[in-house]
């Protein structure tokens, strides 16, 4: 007993495995492009299907699809998203620019199974006639073109998952450092600029920036959201909208819109919409933010923990796993170290976003493949970096107060409340004389008759040196 069928196309005849629901043109591209193990990203396939559903239906509404095959339509999309058929979308990244052949198997699976839905086992439809048979082109791709479809899918995948995944992992991740900064409010620590010791904040203040940080991210994501709620449906092959009726674009938008419960409009200018993808590199620059700050983040957490005899050891980190293989009792700080991982492929992918966005020649941008999968993959590594970082890390965080204090006492640079009172070029010879002779600065200004006793100490009180005015 065979094990496939024949499928046609433009081309002609070729073997696809029977199994499974995909056609000609996909079967060409499973076969030409064995290229890598990245595959097209699931969240894009699920925005395609969002697609081809909201189109069935503008479809109909213009008259220009029959209500049956609409249905059928509709229900293949609605079983395909529910998690239905798994294993029909097995694309490669790395096939034609433009993200044609899969634009293609999504149309040719879901014809394949509105046609069974209609009429039984899709496998006979050479026995239907035309009209029983739901076609890939002539139907599902109804007023369409991969020239429109594929950016139309990654703007959607973009504003859906930053939107369900990214944003909420952005909060989960703050709302960890905020009740840390509130716990840690009245922890008097040293600070250091430049990796020198600086003047004394408090351990809240220094998490409090951490929050601001993300506080800034989630606005910059969401000001890059806008640009990827315009869609590029109804500009079809060039962005002139040929085979597509007149407001074609706005009508799925609005469908769209009520699927998924988030805001799209139909991009005013089409020919922007299918050669650029500015809107793409706008959102991965934001990402990219987010990546530096998460990356500076991950990096103080680390070096405060450091130790933990022998390093700054001002904060006590969670023990997850150990640390070693060889040294018995060691704890690495692994979620530190995953997290900056996770930035460092971030701002990678953010050079590669770029310099694909810039390839628009003419009519139409042909890296729009590697774009999403890029976008697709930071968004969900930030997502999942930041909700591991909260939990295995931030929840577990204690402050080590002994340490703190030792070092805000034993800092050079609470000389400069001094200042003030005995000008720079004093405060700086106190400073430097306590550092050479090994003794505190009180004794070094005292040695140098700079001021008195009951004058240092009204001055230099790290208590008071928390904020302006002092």
């Amino acid at each position: 007993m065979k094990d496939y069928r024949i499928e046609h196309d433009s081309i002609g005849d070729i073997k696809v495995d029977d199994n499974k629901y995909w056609g000609a043109q996909t079967e060409r591209s499973f076969e030409n492009f064995r290229i890598g193990i990245e595959k097209m990203p699931e969240s894009l396939i699920r925005s395609m299907l969002y697609l081809k559903k909201a189109c069935a239906e503008v479809n109909c509404d213009f008259s220009k699809l029959d209500e049956t095959r609409k249905n059928a339509i509709v229900q293949a999309c609605n079983e395909l998203l529910a998690g239905a058929l798994p294993g029909n979308f097995p694309l490669a990244v790395w096939q034609t620019g433009s993200g044609t052949q899969t634009n293609m198997n999504v149309n040719e699976v879901v014809a394949n199974r509105a046609t069974e839905i209609l009429n039984g086992d899709f496998r006979f439809k050479d026995r239907l006639s035309k009209e029983e048979v739901v076609h890939p082109n002539d139907q599902v791709n109804m007023s369409q073109s991969s020239n429109d479809t594929f950016p139309t899918a990654l703007h959607i995948m973009t504003v859906l998952e930053v939107t369900g995944r990214l944003l909420p992992a952005v909060k989960t991740l703050r709302e960890a450092l905020n009740r840390k900064a509130e716990e840690f409010k009245d922890l008097i620590k040293i600070g250091r600029t430049h990796l020198q010791d600086a003047t004394p904040l408090t351990l809240g203040q220094e998490f409090s920036g951490y929050v601001s940080m993300l506080d800034h991210n989630a606005e910059q994501i969401n000001a890059a959201l806008r640009f990827c709620r315009e869609l590029a449906i109804g500009g079809t092959a060039v962005g002139t909208g040929l085979n597509s009726p007149f407001g074609f674009g706005t009508k799925v938008c609005e469908k769209l819109t009520a699927m998924t419960g988030e805001k799209f409009v139909s991009e005013p200018n089409k020919f922007h919409a299918l050669t650029s993808q500015d809107g793409a590199v706008f959102m991965h620059g934001a990402l990219k933010s987010l990546a530096a700050n998460l990356m500076k983040i991950a990096n103080d957490i680390r070096w405060l923990g450091s130790g933990p005899r022998c390093g700054l050891g001002e904060i006590n980190l969670p023990a997850n796993e150990p640390g070693s293989s060889i040294m018995p009792g060691k704890v690495n700080p692994t979620q530190s170290e995953a997290m900056t991982m996770v930035a460092v492929q971030v701002m990678g992918n953010d050079n590669a976003v770029g310099i694909a966005a810039s390839q628009g020649n003419f009519e139409l941008n042909v890296f729009l493949p590697l774009i999403a999968y890029n976008l697709d993959q930071s968004i969900r590594l930030l997502s999942d970096a930041q909700n591991s970082f909260a939990v295995h890390c931030i929840e577990g965080i204690t402050a080590n107060p002994d340490k703190l204090k030792e070092n805000v006492e034993r800092s050079l640079m609470l000389i400069t409340a001094l200042a003030p009172l005995v000008g720079y070029e004093n405060a700086a010879k106190v400073a430097k004389k306590a550092y050479k002779d090994n003794i505190s600065l009180k004794q070094a200004a005292l040695d140098l008759g700079v001021c008195d006793a009951e004058e240092f100490e009204s001055f230099v009180n790290p208590s008071h040196m928390l904020q302006p005015g002092y």
